[in-house]
C-alpha cells in the first residue's frame, strides 16, 4: 500500500496533511492545478463525515490512506477528499480550491464560464472542473486517473476556520496559500 505520495505521508493527521497539501499540483486525467485551499477533517469531530463512525456512504474514509472520498454536498455537488491515517480510524482533507494550470480549455467546457479565477475557487466548482464524479470514489491516489506532483519550493500556508459547517468551526483546520486569488473565500485568519 502507497501512503507517500508528492512528499506527503498520508498516514498522518489530516491537519498536517492538509497542510502540506498547499503547493501540490493534482491532475485527474491530465487536468487540474495547484491545490490552494484544503480543510480537515477526523472522527474525533462533529463535522466530520466519519464521527457517527463507518456507513455506506463515508466507508472509503476509513482507509486505506491516500485513496479518494467523494460525495454529494447537498444534493447538488461533488466533492473530493483524500483519506488519512492508518485504516479504520476515519480521516480525510476537503480539496476546496486550486489555481488552475492544466486543460483550462477542458474546465472551462464542464463549467460553462470563461473566468479562471472561479474554474476552481470551491469544492463542487473543482470537482466540475476535474471531472470528479461518484465513480471516482475510493480509487487509489497513487494510480490513473490521479497524478500529485510535489510543490515546486516554498510557500506560505496560513490556517484558520473552517467555513461551510455549523459545528467544530473552532478549528483552524482550512489552510490556505497566502495571496492566492483562487480561493474559495477569503481567509480569515
Amino acid at each position: 500500500m502507497i501512503t507517500n505520495l508528492a512528499g506527503i505521508d498520508f498516514s498522518a493527521p489530516s491537519h498536517e496533511v492538509a497542510s502540506r497539501l498547499i503547493g501540490v499540483t493534482l491532475l485527474v486525467n491530465g487536468v487540474g492545478g495547484r491545490i490552494v485551499e484544503t480543510e480537515a477533517y477526523d472522527r474525533s469531530e462533529p463535522a466530520s463525515h466519519c464521527y457517527i463512525g463507518e456507513t455506506p456512504r463515508n466507508f472509503s474514509m476509513f482507509g486505506p490512506p491516500a485513496r479518494s472520498y467523494v460525495y454529494r454536498s447537498h444534493g447538488l455537488h461533488w466533492c473530493l477528499n483524500f483519506v488519512c491515517r492508518e485504516t479504520g480510524h476515519g480521516a480525510g482533507v476537503l480539496i476546496r480550491a486550486l489555481e488552475p494550470t492544466h486543460g483550462l480549455e477542458q474546465m472551462r467546457a464542464r463549467r460553462g464560464l470563461e473566468p479562471e479565477r472561479l474554474l476552481c475557487s470551491g469544492p463542487g466548482r473543482l470537482a466540475q472542473a476535474l471531472g470528479v464524479t461518484r465513480d471516482f470514489n475510493n480509487l487509489p491516489l497513487s494510480a490513473p486517473p490521479f497524478q500529485l506532483l510535489a510543490r515546486a519550493g516554498e510557500i506560505e500556508v496560513l490556517a484558520g476556520p473552517r467555513i461551510g459547517i455549523s459545528k467544530a468551526v473552532e478549528l483552524p483546520w482550512r489552510f490556505v496559500e497566502a495571496g492566492s486569488r483562487f480561493l474559495s473565500k477569503p481567509h480569515r485568519g
